[in-house]
């Protein structure tokens, strides 16, 4: 085999998902060619709701995606709000347009928002661009090229040749953990997630994400579609969250299986405010699925030479910030700036390395500190989660500081946000010599 190639040769893409559906739209925008590989056999609209920051949507804009589009897969979110077990307020803020950005934030149903990016993906690379039954294992690579090994569903094995290879292949990754021998497992720090999705009336601005309980005993619920016209209702997306002792580790086996509500919803009896009946809507659910909340320690560098990481394979962290999917839109659209100004080359990893590892990593960490729901904490602290007045527990310029600084970590606090230039420049290409 020839190792040497060309400037058309392929950047190679594992996995399907948002990460890489991001990243093939963006090296298409800039001129770049490529081939995503996808495990599946069949890519389905699955999952539950997911929350993109203005950060994200600002790039979704720039790779042609309208609020007409991402209007069809969700809702613009108004509202970020916190209640205590008690019911009461314990902190609120404005979100998206309504709080100054010049992007909204959504709440969108994952998979939808997967089907989007794939049609895009179809109709503007191509229908052959995604093959799917096909996993990355692995990869090797010298001066000229990075080759990916590649077995179908079938078992049948086979190699690729690529200028780059690009995972975005999930908590599982293969290629990450070939980059990273000795990784830690899969680390578990004793939260257990219920998850589905009910007919609800939205509550508050009628577009609110919602967080109600404790740090350790909560539930989160935000609308992820418009009122039915006929019904009035909306898809409620909600989690229900208890942490637990996790000397043993996570005993169940599976990493997302399905249960009954009856298997879990001891721990929210009675949690019934007039404005919202915790048992009714948890009970309201054609199905739940369970989750531990996890995430892995991370890592020094995303790039081993021609190989980078991005998304959930380079930094899967805890949901609670809603910035999971976000960073992964994130992530493909810094690389592929790195790849205007360096080329499709390793110095374009290196770029794209030092730009977000280290504050995505710290950013990792900071989610298992339970990220913007640390206030719960200090509430917890303070007064034992029961509280008339929320200003005499935390008053509100320590409340404000607090989101102040997790947004500023995050990426999108909103005047750092609003007055930065766009990622990659309208019109800017790779070049291609």
């Amino acid at each position: 085999m020839n190792s040497s190639l060309n400037n058309q040769a392929p950047v190679l893409i594992a996995g399907g998902g948002i990460a890489g559906l991001a990243m093939a739209l963006t090296l298409h925008q800039i001129g770049v060619p490529c081939q995503v590989f996808e495990t599946v056999g069949e890519l389905q609209p699955l999952g539950v709701g997911i929350n993109l920051q203005p950060n994200a949507v600002r790039e979704l804009y720039d790779l042609g995606f309208d609020a007409a589009l991402l209007d069809t897969v969700g809702i613009q979110a108004q509202e970020w709000a916190l209640v205590g077990r008690n019911g009461n307020d314990v902190y609120s803020e404005p979100r998206g347009l309504r709080a100054g950005y010049k992007w909204p934030q959504y709440s969108v149903h994952r998979g939808q928002l997967q089907m989007l990016l794939l049609d895009a993906v179809q109709r503007r690379l191509g229908p052959a661009t995604v093959q799917l039954g096909q996993r990355v294992t692995g990869y090797r690579q010298d001066d000229q090229g990075v080759t990916a090994l590649i077995e179908a569903r079938t078992g049948e094995r086979r190699e690729v040749r690529g200028r780059l290879l690009i995972a975005a292949d999930g908590l599982h990754s293969a290629v990450r953990a070939q980059m990273h021998p000795t990784q830690p497992p899969i680390q578990w720090g004793g939260a257990i997630m219920w998850r589905g999705t009910t007919p609800g009336k939205a509550i508050r601005t009628g577009a609110s994400f919602v967080g109600v309980g404790s740090l350790r005993h909560r539930v989160v619920l935000y609308p992820i579609s418009p009122p039915d016209p006929a019904t009035g209702l909306s898809t409620i997306n909600w989690i229900a969250e208890i942490t637990v002792d996790n000397a043993g580790g996570w005993t169940q086996g599976d990493w997302n299986r399905r249960v009954k509500v009856d298997d879990f919803i001891q721990h929210f009896e009675g949690w019934s405010y007039g404005w919202l009946d915790v048992p009714a809507m948890l009970r309201g659910a054609a199905e739940v699925f369970e989750y531990p909340m996890i995430d892995r320690d991370p890592v020094p560098t995303w790039v081993d030479g021609r190989v980078a990481l991005i998304g959930d394979a380079a930094h899967v962290m805890y949901p609670v910030g809603s910035n999971g999917a976000s960073q992964a839109i994130v992530d493909a659209r810094v690389l592929g700036a790195a790849m205007v100004e360096h080329g499709a080359t390793p110095r374009a990893l290196q770029a794209y390395d030092g730009k977000l590892c280290k504050d995505i990593s710290a950013l990792v960490l900071r989610n298992r500190g339970a990220g913007p729901f640390g206030i719960l904490g200090l509430v917890d602290e303070r007064c034992g989660g029961v509280f008339d007045n929320i200003d005499e527990v935390v008053p509100k310029a320590e409340r404000d500081e607090f989101m102040a600084r997790y947004k500023q970590a995050a990426g999108f606090a909103i005047e750092t946000l609003n007055a930065a230039p766009p990622t990659i420049a309208p019109g800017a290409r790779v070049r291609t010599s």
